[in-house]
């Protein structure tokens, strides 16, 4: 049978209001009284109401991602590896994963703030000019970017050097000798799709290479759309030697489209892909990749950062990871 508060604090010879208080770590409440509360609940079985402890504390203690999933996102390792590594750095606060109807997060940040639903947010796939960070700035409410914006306003981020990873993958192929080399990426709202060609555009123009925009693709972000572009420049009367591919999804339907269309990974056209390929995927290749750290511990980054912002530190407050090249068997030297 369920205690309530009120047979847990009778049996103490408390109130209500200072049982409630030390179970929900109020520091007005000693720590010897603390302690006696917290052993007399467990022994009793007393489980708080979560209703009720919302009213008393104001707080939901839950953390909220909202995301437009698509078919892919599921299917995606590092997304689920980033949704563990926050799970875990949450600890004894719920992650809450709304799925959002597309082009209508908006409606969806509006009701879970007014409805005081979560007391923070992870924002996901930050946008250079982003809507979401304007309207949390406007009401004061919590939340880290998983992703920096063009906002001169000082939040909480977490981030990686795109510029920097993208500026050295498309390095390692102009010291291999190519010249024609391709960029497949994700939209350019997207802020790491934005900085990633950047950084690509950056080693072109300091090794005296001219970007060329038919060799520059936007909008794949999915399998089939890395697959599609992959097939189209390959396919070209002047086909790039070399192709970087700016996010994963697109990665694994650009190798398929290279060993579909007869060619040899690092053989006649290299290719390095950001995030890599699974190795299940890649099988019996080992795809040249820039790496970043695992998902795992940017989640474990992103909970501590957004814990931070709920309570109450202000920011700025961010974390700038380097990512690193891993040499695979996908590219080298151009031939002929």
């Amino acid at each position: 049978m369920k205690t309530s508060l009120k047979a847990l604090a009778s049996s103490l010879g408390l109130s209500k209001t200072t049982v409630s208080r030390a179970l929900n770590g109020y520091d007005d409440v000693s720590e010897t009284t603390r302690a006696r509360v917290v052993a007399a609940a467990h022994a009793m079985g007393y489980q708080a109401d979560a209703t009720a402890r919302k009213l008393a504390t104001g707080r939901a203690n839950a953390v909220g991602i909202v995301y437009p999933f698509s078919a892919g996102d599921l299917g995606d390792p590092r997304f689920c590896e980033v949704i563990a590594g926050i799970t875990e750095g949450l600890g004894d606060l719920d992650l809450v994963i709304v799925s959002a109807r597309a082009n209508a997060e908006l409606e969806t940040y509006r009701r879970l703030v007014d409805n005081r639903l979560v007391d923070g947010f992870i924002i996901a796939r930050t946008l250079v000019e982003d809507s979401r960070i304007a309207f949390l700035h406007e009401r004061g409410f919590p939340f880290v970017a998983y992703g920096r914006t063009s906002t001169e306003r000082p939040y909480f981020w977490f981030d990686f050097d795109n510029e920097a990873g993208a500026y050295a993958a498309t390095q390692r192929l102009i010291d291999f000798g190519h010249r024609r080399i391709a960029l497949v990426g994700a939209p350019l709202s997207l802020n790491f799709a934005s900085q990633r060609r950047a950084g690509y555009l950056a080693a072109l123009r300091e090794a005296g290479i001219k970007p060329l925009r038919a060799l520059m693709t936007e909008n794949a972000f999915e399998r089939n759309r890395g697959y599609e572009a992959v097939s189209k420049l390959l396919s070209s009367t002047n086909p790039p030697t070399a192709i970087l591919i700016d996010n994963n999804l697109a990665g694994a339907g650009a190798l398929r489209a290279m060993l579909d269309s007869g060619h040899k990974p690092g053989k006649d056209v290299s290719l390095i892909v950001y995030d890599g390929v699974p190795a299940d995927i890649a099988a019996p290749f080992t795809v040249t990749s820039v790496t970043q750290p695992t998902g795992q511990e940017s989640g474990h980054a992103l909970a501590e950062l957004i814990t931070a912002a709920i309570d109450g530190q202000k920011p700025p407050a961010h974390r700038l990871c380097s990512p690193r090249l891993e040499p695979g068997d996908t590219d080298g030297p151009l031939v002929g």
